[in-house]
């Protein structure tokens, strides 16, 4: 995971750089600027428009008493296309309004919810999930999966 974030870091601002120059150099610097600047505005009137649906249909969703994962997944991903909306460049542009599109969104969703397995785990009357147990001479009395050797 470290070594695809270093990759990630290093290789986004080069290819923001390599779009800038290939823009710049096809249509000129004040176009390719001004391109930046109506990205950014129209991804921040889209964000907006979708955000507000998103959260309509989270408050929906909790009032039928369903949870609403598929709705807090897109806006995870929506608030994502917002980032990558409002970081200057155009490669970021094009990944969040790639984003914003609903079928993208859904074919992402259908990819993690294959990769991804949810467990439920039960809970106290604390609401705290039962773990390590304090035996009365001041032990604590742990399973095989609660800890591990030095």
């Amino acid at each position: 995971m470290g070594r695809f974030l270093f990759l990630l870091f290093l290789l986004v601002p080069l290819i923001e750089i390599a779009f800038f120059v290939v823009i710049g150099g096809a249509i000129g610097l004040w176009p390719t600027l001004a391109g930046v600047l109506i990205m950014a505005v129209a991804g921040s009137l889209i964000l907006r428009w979708q955000g507000l649906s998103i959260i309509n249909e989270i408050r929906s969703s909790v009032g039928h008493g369903q949870l609403p994962a598929r709705a807090l997944a897109d806006a995870m991903m929506i608030g994502l296309a917002g980032i990558l909306l409002l970081t200057p460049g155009y490669f970021t542009d094009l990944l969040g309004l790639l984003l914003l599109i609903p079928p993208v969104r859904s074919a992402i969703y259908a990819y993690l919810r294959s990769r991804v397995k949810v467990v439920a785990t039960a809970t106290g009357a604390s609401g705290f999930t039962s773990g390590p147990r304090r035996v009365e001479d001041g032990t604590i009395d742990l399973d095989s999966d609660e800890w591990r050797p030095r």
